[in-house]
């Protein structure tokens, strides 16, 4: 680059717009290869978003090859205030009675009496060594927690407290700082001057208990809660309070024991809310096939389809603006915001108009949709023998407008296909995840399940991922970028180099100019002078 540029002092030119103008047809090559690498970003983008919905589509589509998916249960209680239930797949159908014995239960140790004021006159905060009379001024307490993971020891923790410079919410924050490993939890209620220390889980695991207390601060001797100093009914050196385990039949499976009042039993969560020793509570839980939850999963994978398909026609028949390439950046300058947005949405139209590999996509989506499945077993519906070996069978038909190119919607507002899921449920689920050998006789679920695997490996291979862990992009659009780039980067070099040589030009010239100017007033004056 030169280190010092003349602006026509001399010729008086106008040397900086003659620079710009001249640069501007050179960089036209330059501004090219920018639009197209524009386009070409902006093509990459488009086909990401389509394979994110190829790729949910494919994820449904295995969700339909799945069993489980047919096989849906549900499960009901004959009194919900007793135990509520649901159920999945593997439950067996029937009629199971639940008896409430217990309740999991955790510990709560608290104040049976009002405490003396936390805060003075004036509402700060007092000491522990003000607010309790007879305290020393330092004691030490060691809580006993929950069960260890070897079944066999309890969690502990040594605390020494000074009662000078500590406040009852600051030894509330003390326990706390180790209330996941103790599993206890401490507070202190100041509208009623109570203190509590609670088991943070439930069930005979869970417990409180104080191993040594030198000043009886959260238990006594005696276990006495008066005797304590915050009156707390806990004795030292005891056995711990221990939580109380589920205790509950499930059919003539009498006193089953659960840590929590949530249990899985035979695929069936059982969620237990009410029962005690003396007052047992009963209730029939009842499972059975869930026609319902087939119909939601069969309408969710019809909507995902929909919505790629719309998503990829959309595309293929974008207008295309020819005449509105990507704006460079001096042509950006020069329109207002909403003129920038019209023109970057029409320069984004089309890019992936008629696209072949597309188009050749959105045929075998529509195929696997639409071909029967051979070899499907008839039932006798009616009277009549039905089989179900298309979605037409089922009522999942396509649109009357050929502009909406092949969605899907429900005949009779679903009531055929729920139907269909009544009498045949067998043959429903065959329908999407028969397997075979013979291609032919492929469930639909698996025919499109492949063809948009293999959709989302080549769109990923052309345009790569939108959120990949590399900064380099490998895919055969990213390497087609990364080449342009290149190019613009050495057009940049290339044309700062002409740049600078235009301005050695012009100040070249601007000297000689000013060297001629300055011999011929040299002369003026000698012909002047005589």
């Amino acid at each position: 680059m030169s280190s010092m540029r003349i602006g026509g002092l001399a010729s008086g030119m106008d040397i900086d717009q003659l620079v710009s103008d001249l640069m501007k047809a050179q960089r036209m090559r330059s501004e090219s290869i920018k639009q197209k690498y524009q386009q070409l970003e902006w093509q990459q983008s488009d086909y990401r978003t389509i394979n994110n919905s190829l790729r949910s589509l494919r994820d449904a589509a295995f969700n339909m090859r799945l069993s489980g998916t047919y096989q849906a249960k549900k499960a009901t209680s004959s009194n919900e205030s007793v135990v509520a239930a649901s159920a999945n797949a593997t439950a067996a159908s029937g009629t199971y009675s639940v008896t409430v014995h217990q309740l999991a239960e955790g510990v709560t140790k608290g104040s049976q009496v009002q405490l003396a004021d936390e805060v003075n006159s004036e509402g700060n905060a007092i000491m522990l060594k003000d607010q309790f009379s007879g305290l020393s001024d330092t004691i030490t307490f060691t809580l006993v927690g929950k069960m260890e993971s070897d079944g066999i020891t309890r969690a502990s923790k040594d605390f020494t407290i000074y009662t000078k410079g500590t406040s009852i919410n600051a030894l509330v924050a003390e326990i706390n700082q180790y209330s996941d490993d103790l599993g206890i939890a401490a507070s202190y209620d100041s509208a009623n001057n109570r203190f509590f220390l609670s088991s943070t889980g439930i069930g005979h695991d869970s417990g409180i208990g104080v191993l040594a207390d030198s000043d009886s601060l959260l238990s006594s001797a005696t276990g006495n809660a008066n005797d304590s100093v915050l009156k707390l009914a806990l004795q030292t050196g005891a056995a711990v309070t221990a939580g109380k385990d589920a205790i509950y039949d499930f059919g003539d499976a009498a006193g089953m024991t659960s840590s929590s009042n949530t249990v899985l039993v035979n695929g069936i969560t059982l969620t237990l809310k009410d029962g005690q020793p003396a007052d047992p509570k009963t209730a029939t839980v009842t499972v059975a096939h869930d026609p319902d939850a087939v119909y939601d999963s069969i309408v969710k994978f019809i909507d995902q389809y929909n919505t790629t398909i719309d998503l990829i026609n959309g595309e293929l028949r974008e207008v295309k603006y020819k005449s509105y390439l990507p704006l460079t950046d001096e042509q950006r300058e020069q329109l207002s915001d909403e003129q920038e947005k019209d023109w970057d949405e029409k320069a984004k139209s089309g890019l992936l108009k008629g696209d072949t590999y597309l188009s050749g996509l959105m045929s075998k989506v529509r195929g696997a949709m639409s071909s029967i499945v051979s070899g499907l077993s008839s039932v006798v519906v009616d009277g009549k023998s039905v089989t179900h070996n298309n979605l037409s069978s089922i009522g999942i038909i396509t649109t009357k407008d050929y502009m909406d190119g092949g969605k899907l919607y429900l005949k009779n507002d679903g009531a055929d296909l729920k139907k269909a899921i009544q009498n045949d449920p067998e043959g429903v689920m065959k329908l999407f995840n028969n397997d075979s050998e013979v291609s032919g006789e492929l469930g639909i679920a698996r025919r499109l399940y492949n063809v948009a695997d293999a959709g989302v490996d080549q769109i990923l291979e052309k345009a790569g991922m939108e959120s990949s862990l590399s900064e380099y992009d490998d895919s055969i659009m990213g390497k087609k970028l990364e080449d342009m780039n290149e190019q613009i980067e050495r057009w940049e070099d290339r044309l700062a180099q002409i740049e600078d040589r235009y301005w050695r030009q012009f100040t070249a010239m601007e000297k000689a100019i000013s060297q001629m100017n300055s011999q011929s007033s040299w002369l003026a004056q000698q012909f002047g002078g005589q």
